[in-house]
């Protein structure tokens, strides 16, 4: 007989392929498939979950993997013992999903906006990008999308969050991500379970993205080892220039479709702004001594949905920073902040991150690459 759990977990699976069939009844066969897919995909990779320390004890595990799940054991203990996290099973099993990524998301703007297009789900609400399990039906819908004169950016996660409906697995694609980003992912992650507001892409992932900074800026001082301090403080300063020229960027973009340009000449001025960026970015590989890590960012080509698509992680993360000041950096009272501002209306809520924004201009944040 199935346990609990498992009784749970199927009857939230029907639920979700429930949802795929009334979805096709009430909005067409496209709709229901791309529930189906999300169903399914998600389903295949819940039944094949093992329990860490059992991956962690067969003697065919990789070292490399034996190392890692112990790494991300700990920093799962540390997420709800010093973070205040959600306590529970999340984390505590593991997947190889055999592939380079977990998902791949589609993201989408108009030719002169870097405001991103909107999808709304039953359970998730209103979200910037529509996530596939399959790269082939993203790259479809890509398509579709760019037929209709949309600009398009296809991005890949590693790891995606079921809100708390589900126990969320450590999946082989986190690993990738070596220490100490692995205990960032894990942070994030519970982020989403710990406050999620329906419709507000950009409320919950710069919610999640300062979780995961500063708790692993705390983690980092956890660990009590220096090289490895040394090595994330060069990686995150690096990174922090990259996005604070993106951030430039899209502040020069969202001025240039505010102006009465006709569509060739602000084709041309978009152009021009992406050149910029590219020479700006050369320069500051100068600065980095030649350090060649976001160089792979530029070999698609760029435009407003792949601006937009780091911007959705970024947009309130200063805010978010001064809260957490606000909060005498007490992550319990944080929360309890953060929740207040959530359950807010919306054109009042993102005024009030308006004025903590400006209050810390200078905290930067993580791009979601």
């Amino acid at each position: 007989m199935h346990d609990v759990r498992t009784r749970l977990f199927l009857s939230s699976l029907w639920l979700l392929l429930l949802v795929a069939l009334l979805s096709g009844a009430l909005l067409g066969c496209s709709t229901a498939g791309y529930y189906g897919q999300a169903a399914v995909g998600h389903w295949r990779i819940m039944r094949a979950r093992l329990p860490v320390q059992t991956v962690i004890d067969d003697p065919v595990t990789a070292e490399q993997t034996r190392v890692a799940l112990l790494r991300a054991a700990a920093a799962r203990a540390f997420a709800s013992e010093q973070l205040a996290l959600p306590e529970n099973a999340s984390y505590t099993t593991y997947v190889d999903i055999r592939r380079e990524a977990v998902t791949w998301n589609v993201v989408a703007t108009k030719p002169f906006s870097v405001e991103p297009e909107r999808w709304c789900f039953p359970i998730a609400g209103c979200l910037s990008y529509r996530g596939y399990f399959h790269r082939e039906d993203a790259e479809r819908y890509a398509v579709d999308l760019r037929e209709q004169g949309l600009d398009v950016a296809l991005t890949q996660s590693d790891a995606y969050s079921s809100l708390g409906w589900f126990d969320d697995p450590l999946l082989s694609t986190m690993l990738r991500r070596g220490e100490p980003l692995l205990a960032g992912v894990i942070f994030h992650e519970l982020a989403h379970q710990q406050l999620y507001v329906k419709g507000d892409s950009a409320f919950n992932e710069s919610f999640a993205s300062f979780v995961e900074q500063q708790g692993l800026r705390d983690w980092l001082r956890h660990q009590d080892r220096a090289d490895l301090q040394r090595r994330y403080t060069a990686y995150q300063n690096r990174r922090q220039g990259f996005v604070a020229q993106l951030k430039q960027l899209r502040s020069q973009l969202e001025a240039l479709y505010r102006t009465a340009l006709g569509v060739d000449e602000m084709a041309r001025a978009k152009e021009q702004a992406f050149d910029e960026f590219r020479r700006d970015y050369a320069l500051l590989k100068e600065e980095w001594g030649g350090y060649a890590g976001y160089d792979k960012w530029f070999e698609k080509p760029l435009n407003n949905a792949r601006v937009a698509s780091v911007s959705t992680y970024n947009k309130w993360v200063g805010a978010f920073a001064t809260i957490f000041v606000d909060s005498g950096e007490n992550y319990a009272r944080f929360y309890q902040l953060s929740a207040a501002i959530a359950a807010m209306p919306g054109a009042d809520r993102r005024s009030l991150l308006e004025e903590k924004s400006s209050r810390n201009v200078l905290w930067l944040s993580e791009p979601g690459f």
